[in-house]
């Protein structure tokens, strides 16, 4: 695997966790039973974590590229040309 193609995985991959994990813990000001300042949506996140939800998101697409960067490594889908 080219450099140029494994950035791009792990990208794709990072987003992919980042997009996923984005709901996970997020409660509005509605939920809460709060009430927000004037022109605040009551459905807007009181805490987003997106610091939090980043990093998770880098260490599992660490993960899941360490797993594809292996089997594209041992050809476990057959891809190189015979």
């Amino acid at each position: 695997m080219n450099l140029f193609l494994g950035v791009a995985i792990y990208i794709i991959v990072w987003w992919l966790a980042f997009f996923t994990m984005l709901p996970i813990g997020a409660r509005s000001l509605h939920e809460a039973g709060e009430d927000g300042a004037p022109g605040v949506e009551r459905g807007a996140p009181r805490a987003h974590n997106l610091g939090m939800k980043a990093a998770l998101a880098a260490g599992i697409a660490a993960v899941v590229w360490l797993g594809i960067a292996w089997a594209i490594s041992i050809d476990l889908w057959n891809m190189r040309p015979s």
